[in-house]
């Protein structure tokens, strides 16, 4: 048994992976725990990794150290990845505020840190910990101690002790806020629940298919691409039913509109005004009576596949012209888009395409719609972009007021580059899809990694430092954990005026926290909260890595 022993207590590579995947899969069995309807998640690797520490098990300190870096650039980059696409078009509309609110969140939240570090005087690396574990926000830790190492050479395991401490009481102190809002606010939900029938935004942009019968006497005669040019608008002339002959087509750029002529036209709500006062007047006729019409036009999704459509617009492809279909829409992440000749395709997108069977089977080929070519991972642009990202993490910005460069990391460089190659990636012809399956395991085996490396480095000085006056973080997490959410929550309920649910999830996304979406989604019955966590959850987790990163920097 001595084999046995050596591989449990011994330095070796095949100890460093067996104790690693000990602390990974007991963390995730325990995960699964939930206490009054609350799970911890994925931090329970810490909380055990931590465990195995206390007595004495460990990995050799490089090994440690690389494998924790490693897992924090695949966790964050994958984050970077998902949440790229969305990450500019957030800022649009009523998402504006939503970014306001959370970056008020996190800015209090630092503020509220410092403030305690000025009064208590404990050390702004073990404070960022703190911060970091109020507001549930892992990528931090990582960031904190990524630049901690970087401007000393060494490692402070007060950080990840700090984190540890202040969690749990973070998750429980955001649902708390969420339920005190309730009774704060005296939310009606039935009025609520109104008030979003009334001001629901994403009805209003998702594209809508009506039908309009051609009425005004100045577009007789005119062809589709006239009209468009008259009506500066996103939307799309699916099918066209001439009045005289009763003919049935899928119309092209220069089919021409005649009076009493329908037309099954694809826009979004907020459009429909307007094209209709061009057009003509709104008639009862859905999709199915348009199928009915004429059964040698079919209506299919495609998706695509071929890595050459990826990052062409709609009308560059001059799909009409060469194979006599029409696209109306576009589904892109469970999203209908218009589809306007301007739109880029990219790599996934489904496409609904209107046409014979014969004209679909034809640009069925032309897109690919080869859904096992999606599934291969597209490991080369992941790889360039951790390579860049990296590169990114390394430059050096003299910034005047700190006494040395200061670098983005191995947290905010791959974070930054993702966000932008996912974004504009498909532009350049680099194709970045991978699926959401892909990308999660991606990320979870990241963060896995990195929690039972901090919690296996932080676990020796754990008890100790707890004892010896580590307790008090945990007030200190509370007061940074609440305190910024009932300032922020108050001002967007009573001077933005925000719907209780979108604010849930605002306030959830601010804090990056999935039980408090999961609370959130349940009480609302909707999927309110979790459109607004998606909105403000990429601007929150790009200003948490970097706030982490800064109090460091310039506070230590």
């Amino acid at each position: 048994m001595e084999w046995l022993m050596e591989l449990i207590t011994g330095t070796g590579i095949a100890h460093s992976i067996l104790i690693l995947a000990v602390v990974i899969s007991i963390g995730l069995l325990l995960s699964k725990i939930k206490i009054f309807g609350i799970s911890l998640g994925t931090t329970w690797i810490l909380f055990f990794g931590i465990l195995l520490g206390h007595f004495g098990l460990e990995i050799n300190e490089l090994v440690l150290h690389f494998l924790r870096e490693f897992g924090l650039i695949l966790f964050i980059y994958s984050i970077g990845m998902q949440v790229g696409p969305s990450f500019f078009s957030s800022f649009k509309q009523g998402g504006i505020t939503l970014n306001l609110i959370a970056t008020g969140v996190v800015l209090l939240g630092v503020t509220t840190a410092y403030i305690i570090h000025v009064i208590t005087g404990v050390p702004i690396s073990t404070m960022v910990g703190i911060l970091s574990g109020a507001v549930t926000n892992t990528p931090g830790l990582g960031a904190a101690q990524q630049t901690y190492t970087d401007m000393t050479g060494t490692t402070d395991p007060t950080i990840a002790t700090a984190y540890a401490v202040a969690y749990p009481l973070g998750v429980v102190g955001i649902i708390l806020s969420l339920i005190l809002f309730r009774y704060l606010f005296k939310i009606n939900m039935t009025k609520e629940n109104q008030g979003l029938d009334e001001h629901n935004e994403s009805k209003l942009t998702e594209a809508q298919m009506f039908t309009l019968e051609v009425m005004n006497p100045s577009i007789f005669g005119k062809t589709i691409i006239d009209i468009k040019e008259l009506i500066d608008k996103e939307f799309v002339i699916s099918r066209l039913l001439h009045s005289a002959t009763g003919e049935l087509t899928v119309p092209r750029t220069d089919s021409i509109l005649h009076e009493n002529d329908k037309v099954l036209v694809v826009s979004n709500l907020k459009n429909i005004d307007t094209i209709e006062a061009l057009i003509g007047r709104r008639i009862d006729m859905n999709r199915e009576q348009w199928n009915k019409l004429d059964s040698q036009l079919i209506s299919r999704r495609i998706v695509i596949t071929e890595s050459d459509i990826n990052g062409r617009s709609i009308g560059n492809l001059k799909l009409r012209n060469l194979f006599g279909i029409n696209i109306t829409r576009v589904n892109r992440a469970g999203v209908d888009l218009i589809a306007d000749t301007r739109l880029q395709l990219q790599l996934g997108d489904r496409v609904t395409v209107v046409g014979s069977e014969s004209a679909i089977a034809n640009v069925e080929k032309f897109l690919g719609n080869s859904l096992k070519r999606l599934r291969e991972p597209n490991l080369i642009s992941i790889f360039i972009g951790i390579a860049l990202g990296v590169l990114l993490g390394s430059i050096p910005f003299a910034i005047p007021g700190i006494p040395q460069p200061v670098k983005l990391g191995l947290a905010g460089g791959p974070l930054i580059v993702a966000i932008l190659i996912s974004k504009f990636g498909p532009k350049y012809k680099l194709i970045t899809y991978t699926t959401m399956s892909a990308n999660l395991m991606l990320r979870e085996i990241g963060i896995a990694i990195f929690l039972a490396c901090v919690g296996l480095g932080a676990g020796d000085n754990f008890v100790e430092t707890v004892v010896n006056g580590g307790y008090k973080w945990i007030g200190y997490g509370v007061i940074i954990t609440v305190i910024p959410l009932l300032i922020m929550g108050t001002i967007g309920r009573k001077a933005c005026k925000l719907n209780y649910f979108t604010l849930m999830g605002a306030i959830a996304g601010s804090m990056t926290d999935p039980p408090a979406l999961a609370f959130a989604n349940s009480t609302a019955g909707n999927d309110v909260p979790a459109v607004s966590y998606a909105t403000v959850y990429p601007l929150t987790m790009f200003l948490r890595v970097i706030t982490a990163q800064l109090m460091i920097l310039l506070f230590y």
